[in-house]
């Protein structure tokens, strides 16, 4: 067991709140240790719809705070992660039996100015008949609406929240899981294993659990014995991938005649991702996998919206997570709140732990903000808002579309795969010329596992995205695992076990 120096702040929890937290603190000036048991964004936040959105259906839940500020955050998270996320719109057809259109029409217009939207277009109703929208729609559709929302790669924005907290200070301990934490002369001693069962201990000021679907127990694990015990709803949510259903870039909203919407998305180019599911989940969170019963019911619905029969067998990949949501006694899981409560307890003014229960990945950063500012007391110095005008790494394109600083990269790469700088413009932005550092050639890329796929992108996200495994780089860092074969992804995956 290693004894450290003692840390302002020790985060539990790598997915995207810790994520942010850490970022945040760490550009606060603070000494900030942020730890992480498996992989980060291992768990629900590499398990979302990809979207950064208000939530249009929790206007019907007359959540209209929760939709503002995520409505406001949706366009500052577009300015600071330009690669990595980008406007999508999404075609609401109006469904005979359901909602009236005026009542549609009322909610989006709500949508489109309740939270001050400067750069996405407003909403357009939209006729099917002769328009590409309405090609891959069941006749009975007529009509609809187009609005606005934005796409985002979920698992990497908790890297790059990991990799700027990692720039501006942050100890980044990948694979060590929090085993013991208590409170010792106005400091928390807390007790670090990893995954080979080596110790170690380290001292803070301060402890911020954001360990998600695990936030209650921990909480009521550190907390005094006299306190309120807590307690989080778990929902899981599921989504499956299917070859590509439609032409075309936009996505679908399908409302649901029990409150539900599913979404259909353009995904990987050659697919479609279909989600999400909202099923009350009970079991251990470390263990969460979609069942017969949810892949029925979303081909289900997208056959009742969509002339291509879908199938079962064709479902090519699936994923589930689970979703800690404030437990407010709502019986319907769609209608549990997706917002977040931040509670802070101390020993005497000393020590305080701050636990994250609820959010979603659009306010994050907001959170991530709220979080500092409660613990802004406990430290010594001031420790001013920061993160709502920078840049995540990577996003620094120069204002540029996805399109144009392809062509910049095309220019200055004429050797290389245009699918290939395709990929790296919305994977690693203006970071793509760090992983093409000291290459002139496409044979100085290294071994060729399939795709578009070499190893000399595997040496970066080893080295500088603390990818350890086949899964890190295969369905988080990246998405290749739709792409390569079976024999491929075993090649990476041994690649990974060697290097």
């Amino acid at each position: 067991m290693t004894q450290t120096e003692v840390q302002d702040l020790i985060v539990i929890g790598g997915g995207i709140n810790g994520a942010g937290i850490a970022r945040d603190a760490a550009g606060r000036g603070l000494n900030v240790t942020i730890c992480e048991q498996k992989d980060f964004a291992a768990s629900t936040s590499s398990a979302s719809s990809k979207l950064i959105h208000g939530g249009l259906r929790y206007l019907e839940h007359y959540e209209f705070g929760l939709v503002r500020k995520s409505l406001i955050e949706r366009e500052v998270l577009l300015n600071m992660a330009p690669h990595i996320i980008w406007p999508l719109r999404f075609v609401l057809p109006h469904h005979p039996g359901l909602r009236p259109a005026f009542i549609l029409r009322l909610g989006l217009f709500l949508y489109d100015y309740m939270g001050g939207r400067k750069i996405l277009p407003p909403t357009e109703k939209v006729r099917f008949r002769g328009d590409l929208r309405g090609q891959s729609l069941q006749p009975t559709f007529k009509v609809g609406f187009e609005y606005s929302d934005c796409w985002v790669d979920d698992a990497r924005l908790v890297l790059l929240n990991v990799m700027d907290a990692a720039k501006k200070g942050a100890n980044i301990l990948k694979g060590w899981r929090c085993i013991s934490a208590e409170r010792k002369d106005n400091l928390w001693q807390v007790r670090l294993e990893n995954q080979d069962g080596e110790q170690q201990a380290i001292q803070a000021k301060a402890l911020v659990n954001a360990s998600g679907s695990w936030a209650a127990d921990i909480a009521n694990a550190f907390q005094k014995p006299d306190r309120k015990k807590h307690k989080l709803r778990l929902v899981k949510g599921s989504h499956i991938i299917l070859p590509k259903l439609y032409e075309g870039d936009h996505a679908y909203t399908f409302q649901e005649a029990d409150g539900r919407v599913i979404f259909a998305i353009p995904y990987e180019t050659d697919f479609t991702l279909v989600g999400t599911t909202d099923v009350p989940f009970k079991n251990d969170p470390a263990d969460v996998n979609i069942d017969g019963n949810e892949i029925s019911y979303l081909c289900k619905t997208i056959g009742e919206y969509l002339k291509t029969p879908v199938k079962e067998e064709d479902v090519v990949w699936h994923y589930a997570g689970v979703r800690p949501l404030i437990d407010d006694g709502e019986e319907n899981a769609s209608k549990v709140s997706r917002d977040y409560i931040l509670k802070v307890s101390d020993d005497d003014g000393h020590a305080p732990l701050l636990s994250v229960f609820g959010g979603k990945v659009t306010t994050y950063r907001k959170l991530a903000e709220q979080a500092l500012d409660k613990l802004a007391d406990y430290f010594d110095h001031e420790t001013d808002a920061w993160t709502a005008g920078a840049l995540l790494p990577g996003g620094d394109i120069g204002g540029l579309s996805h399109d144009d600083y392809l062509a910049q990269l095309k220019d200055q790469y004429p050797w290389a795969p245009v699918s290939m700088l395709e990929r790296f413009v919305r994977l690693y932005g203006s970071r793509t010329h760090q992983l093409l550092e000291g290459s002139s050639d496409i044979k100085d890329l290294g071994l060729h596992f399939g795709h578009d796929l070499y190893e000399k992108e595997l040496v970066y996200l080893r080295d500088h995205e603390w990818a350890t495994t086949g899964e890190d780089v295969l369905w988080r860092r990246t998405k290749l695992g739709l792409h390569l074969s079976d024999v491929e992804r075993e090649s990476v995956i041994n690649w990974m076990a060697k290097k």
